[in-house]
C-alpha cells in the first residue's frame, strides 16, 4: 500500500496512550488500534479531524505517501 500511517509515532511524541486518545476522539480502542496498525482501507475525515485536533497535528504528520515501484 502506498499510504503509510504514522499515528504511533505522533502518539509517542505526545506521550498519549491508545486508550486516552480513543476516549478523547470518541472511537473504540479496537477501531483506533486498527488505524494505528494500518489495518484499514479508509478513514473518515471526521475521525481524522478529531485525531488531529486531540494530537494538535496536521494530517500529513499521520499520513505518508510512498510511491510503489512496479
Amino acid at each position: 500500500m502506498a499510504i503509510i500511517l504514522r499515528l504511533d509515532r505522533v502518539m509517542a511524541d505526545r506521550k498519549m496512550s491508545l486508550n486516552e486518545l480513543a476516549k478523547q476522539v470518541g472511537i473504540s480502542n479496537a477501531n483506533l488500534s486498527n488505524i494505528k496498525t494500518g489495518k484499514i482501507s479508509a478513514i473518515r475525515f471526521t475521525t481524522l479531524n478529531a485525531i488531529c485536533d486531540v494530537l494538535d497535528c496536521q494530517p500529513g504528520d499521520i499520513l505518508e505517501y510512498r510511491r510503489v515501484e512496479n
